[in-house]
C-alpha cells in the first residue's frame, strides 16, 4: 500500500513511525499534506529520501500518488479531505473525532456509501487491554442487562491544560472537548453496549481557564503565550517549546509560516470552549449513561461504573495520580503517562456475591499494549476479532454526533434527539 498523509502536526507521528518500524512491510509513505512546509520537512527529514510535499490546493496530486489517505489534520477540515479522499476510491483512516458537527457527520455517511474506499476511525481506546476486558464481561452477560452507567473522567493541569494553549480552545476547530476529547468516550459506551445514543442532555461552562476565570481568581499580567514570557520555567502553566527538540521543529521553527502559536496562554482571551461539562444520554435498549468531563484536576483517569439486572462492573484507572509543578512545564510530561504512579482495578459485583478483582493482562506500547493492536488492525487487517475492536464511519459518526448533541443541548438548555441511527441530530 501507498500511504499519504494530510496533516503533519503532532498525532501524524505515531502512524509515520509505524510504517518506518514494526509495520513496514505494510507499506511505504508516498505523499505529505499540509499547510506548513517547515513541519512537512520535519517529517520528510524522519523518514529520508525523497518524499513529495503538496499544499493542501494540490490534494489531487496527493490521491494520485497513494493507495490510502491518513488524516491528522486540524478535526474542522477532517470531512473536507475524508470525502474526497473516498470519492477517489480510496482507502482512509482517520484520527478520532471523525469530524466536529451534523454536516460533516452527513458528507463523509454519503461519501461512504457511494465509494469502493474502506473509512477507519482510529479509536485506540477500544484496544486498551482494560476497555477490552469490560466489552468482553458485558458481552458474556457478567451483569446481565446494563440499565445504567456512570462515567466520570479527570484531565489533569497537564493534559487538560494543553487543550486550551492550542488550536482546540477555538470551538470552530475543535467542536469543543465534548467532541474532540469525549468523542473516545462516547464510543468506548456505546461499544460496550452495543447500542446507539437517542437522546442527549447536557449542561457545561468554562470555569477554570480563560481571562474571564483568571481575572477573578487575581491573575493579572498574563502573557499572551510562554515563548518569550517572564514566568517561563517557573509557572506551571507555560509550556516550554524551546527545551523539547520535536516541538521545537514542528511548532516554534513553523511559525514563521502561518503564525500558529502551540504555546498560547491557557488563562488568555479567544477560548470558546468549556472546562467542566456534565451530559445524560439515553441509548436506543434502554440503559442510560450519566457522564462528566473535568479539564482541570490535580490527578489523570477515570471511572465507570455499569449497572445491570445480575449485578455491578466497576472500572477505576488512575493515569497520573498527582502533578508535580516541574511535569507541568515540561514538554515531553504529557507522553509520560504513568511517570508519576498509575494503577487499574476492575471489579465484578455480582447479586449475593462477594466482590471478584478481575485480572487485566497488559502489553508492551502505549495505552497497555493497546496502540500496537490498533496499528496491526489499521496496517495488516483486523482478522477475527470477537470484541469488534475497529471502527468504522458509522461508530465515528454516532460518537460525534453525541458530542455535537450535548453542545446544542447546553447552549439552548433542552433535550436533544439522535435519529436515523445516529446519522443526523434533530
Amino acid at each position: 500500500m501507498r500511504y499519504a498523509f494530510v496533516g503533519l502536526g503532532h498525532r501524524a507521528q505515531m502512524y509515520v513511525d509505524a510504517l518506518l518500524g514494526e509495520w513496514s512491510d505494510a507499506g511505504t509513505i508516498a505523499a505529505l499534506c499540509d499547510t506548513n512546509r517547515t513541519r512537512m520537512n520535519y517529517y520528510a527529514d524522519r523518514i529520508g529520501g525523497q518524499v513529495p510535499c503538496f499544499a493542501p490546493e494540490e490534494f489531487d496530486r496527493v490521491l494520485g500518488l497513494a493507495d490510502a489517505v491518513i488524516v491528522t489534520t486540524v478535526d474542522a477540515t477532517h470531512a473536507t479531505y475524508v470525502c474526497a479522499a473516498l470519492d477517489a476510491g480510496r482507502d482512509v483512516v482517520v484520527e478520532k473525532p471523525l469530524t466536529i458537527d451534523a454536516d460533516g457527520c452527513a458528507a463523509i455517511a454519503e461519501a461512504a456509501e457511494r465509494s469502493t474506499g474502506k473509512l477507519i476511525v482510529t479509536f485506540n481506546y477500544r484496544y486498551s487491554p482494560r476497555n477490552s476486558a469490560v466489552r468482553r464481561l458485558l458481552m458474556d452477560g457478567a451483569i446481565g442487562e446494563v440499565t445504567s452507567v456512570h462515567f466520570e473522567w479527570t484531565l489533569d493541569t497537564i493534559h487538560g491544560a494543553d487543550y486550551f494553549r492550542r488550536w482546540h480552545r477555538d470551538r470552530a476547530n475543535s467542536g469543543g472537548l465534548l467532541v474532540h476529547k469525549s468523542t473516545h468516550h462516547f464510543d468506548l459506551v456505546n461499544w460496550w453496549l452495543g447500542a446507539a445514543p437517542e437522546l442527549v442532555f447536557a449542561q457545561t461552562d468554562l470555569r477554570f481557564y480563560g481571562a474571564e476565570n483568571a481575572r477573578k481568581r487575581g491573575l493579572a499580567d498574563r502573557p499572551e503565550r510562554a515563548h518569550g514570557a517572564p514566568g517561563l520555567g517557573t509557572d506551571p502553566f507555560l509550556l516550554d517549546l524551546s527545551a523539547d527538540e520535536r516541538l521545537s521543529r514542528l511548532y516554534l521553527d513553523a511559525e514563521h509560516e502561518d503564525g500558529y502559536h502551540r504555546d498560547q496562554d491557557v488563562f488568555g482571551d479567544g477560548i470558546t470552549i468549556d472546562d467542566n461539562m456534565s451530559v445524560m444520554v439515553r441509548y436506543d435498549n434502554r440503559a442510560v449513561m450519566t457522564y462528566s468531563l473535568h479539564a482541570h484536576a490535580p490527578w489523570e483517569g477515570y471511572r465507570v461504573a455499569f449497572n445491570g439486572t445480575a449485578g455491578r462492573l466497576e472500572l477505576d484507572v488512575v493515569e497520573r495520580d498527582w502533578t508535580p509543578v516541574h511535569a507541568a512545564i515540561d514538554p515531553s510530561a504529557a507522553s509520560r503517562k504513568h511517570a508519576t504512579g498509575s494503577s487499574e482495578r476492575l471489579t465484578l459485583h455480582r447479586h449475593w456475591s462477594r466482590p471478584e478483582e478481575v485480572p487485566i493482562e497488559t502489553g508492551a506500547g502505549g495505552h497497555g499494549g493497546g496502540d500496537r493492536l490498533l496499528l496491526d488492525d489499521v496496517f495488516r487487517g483486523p482478522g477475527t476479532d470477537p470484541l469488534a475492536r475497529q471502527a468504522g464511519y458509522r461508530d465515528g459518526i454516532r460518537s460525534v454526533l453525541t458530542g455535537h448533541a450535548a453542545n446544542l443541548s447546553a447552549s439552548t438548555g433542552t433535550p436533544v434527539h439522535l435519529t436515523d441511527n445516529g446519522t443526523r441530530v434533530r
